[in-house]
């Protein structure tokens, strides 16, 4: 190789450099980038084949590589979109909205609604999420990224929730009188004079059009044991009644017998636990019963809850922690939207980067792995937070300086290389 050698040995190691300094460039300006992952370079040798006599100089390889796995600091803001992931997992965001969009893999996640409502972050990509239908769980599909769609927030239409499900814990009295069973409400609710019970209480629920249906439900003690002290529910459609008691204009929408353990004072094990109510014009759902006490005190309403609500038009959206994104109602209520998986490879530091601050899998990194926030190995959601870049300015820095003086010394080799190849030259004049 000879001279020759020395100048190309000398190129290669200026490209080197070059390549690490672009590094460089490119760290330094995206320094202040949400979720970026700073690039590095290293080098490997490049070593020719031996003869007996002289030295062949070989060269320098470039290898570029991504801190994909190296976080970067949390900053916190005042936006409930924006979203920072803890631990391993990607956001999956794609190109656009139809069925023709390509999806990728981001750690970017300044996410805001764009003029369709579609939230999408600073580099336009569209975040990705499983609809959520009546409160059930999404189907998620572990190995892949079928069955997601972009997010939409645009919740602009009034809406009105039938109750769906309620849950209703009392104690009822111990020491309440028995009620005859010609005198139980489920028998004589067209009299005011000779009906009997022993407790009385109310639920408000909702029709298909959002309208309050009260309900009175009343606990009647028939037995009083033991093993068990048995009680009647009846449940009635107060708008049956004109003054908010008895008589009723009709039957109880529904009856259903406890049996409480007198030792104990939980519902026996073989006790219903729901009662079953049809809401006229509304849905069909049981009320939760299952906590009931019988004990030695007054009556009294322990837990009580239900869904569903009136016309109400959304004020907000807002994640909760397990990815959840709830629709915010101007009358309180919460309906959730969307559930956001995350994403992660084998190897994630082998993703092919792309603009925007996306990856891509590769052969290297292997295939992706879906799962939601805190499952499975994913990280922990954090909601009000970006995750900054990773890059340190003082290290990018020094490592400038590093190959403006390593470029500087190879360009000397090159240098050299070329006056002795003038000298030889010369020589024959």
């Amino acid at each position: 190789m000879g001279l020759f050698g020395v100048m190309r040995t000398g190129v290669s190691g200026m490209n080197a450099q070059s390549s690490k300094l672009g590094t460089v460039a490119d760290n330094i300006a995206n320094s202040s980038t949400t979720g970026y992952k700073r690039a590095m370079t290293e080098f490997s040798s490049l070593v020719l084949s031996q003869g007996s006599g002289t030295y062949n100089s070989g060269g320098v390889q470039a290898h570029t590589k991504y801190a994909i796995t190296d976080q970067g600091a949390r900053s916190y803001t005042t936006s409930s979109l924006d979203l920072a992931v803890s631990g391993n997992g990607f956001f999956i965001v794609s190109t656009g909205t139809d069925a023709t969009s390509q999806q990728a893999l981001t750690r970017a996640g300044s996410f805001v609604p764009d003029g369709e409502g579609f939230l999408v972050n600073t580099a336009g990509y569209y975040l990705q999420g499983y609809p959520l239908a009546d409160g059930s769980e999404p189907a998620l599909v572990a190995n892949g990224l079928g069955g997601l769609e972009p997010i939409n927030i645009s919740q602009n239409k009034l809406e009105a929730t039938p109750t769906g499900r309620a849950t209703l814990y009392t104690n009822v009295s111990e020491d309440a009188t028995i009620v005859a069973g010609a005198n139980l409400p489920s028998v004589d609710f067209a009299s005011a004079a000779t009906v009997d019970y022993s407790h009385k209480t109310s639920l408000i629920v909702y029709d298909n059009l959002g309208n309050e249906v009260k309900l009175d439900l009343y606990y009647s003690k028939t037995t009083d044991g033991p093993p068990t002290s048995d009680w009647e529910v009846a449940v009635f459609d107060s708008a049956d009644s004109t003054d908010g008691g008895f008589p009723y204009a009709g039957p109880p929408l529904n009856t259903q017998t406890l049996n409480f353990d007198t030792t104990t004072g939980d519902l026996d094990g073989a006790s219903p636990t729901t009662i079953n109510v049809a809401v006229p014009n509304g849905g069909t759902f049981d009320i939760d019963l299952a906590d009931s006490t019988y004990l030695n005190a007054d009556f009294e309403v322990t837990t009580v809850d239900t869904d569903g609500n009136a016309p109400s038009s959304v004020e907000g959206v807002e994640f909760a922690d397990d990815g959840t994104l709830f629709a915010v109602y101007e009358n309180g209520d919460r309906r959730a939207l969307y559930k956001i998986p995350l994403a992660d490879v084998a190897s994630p530091d082998k993703l092919d980067p792309l603009s925007g601050n996306i990856y891509r899998p590769s052969f290297e990194s292997g295939e992706v792995r879906v799962g939601f926030p805190g499952e499975a190995g994913m990280g922990a959601l954090e909601v009000g937070a970006l995750e900054s870049s990773n890059v340190d300015l003082a290290s990018e820095l020094t490592s400038m300086i590093e190959s403006q003086r390593t470029y500087t010394a190879n360009s000397q080799v090159f240098k050299a290389g070329s006056d002795l190849l003038q000298e030889l030259v010369n020589l024959a004049r």
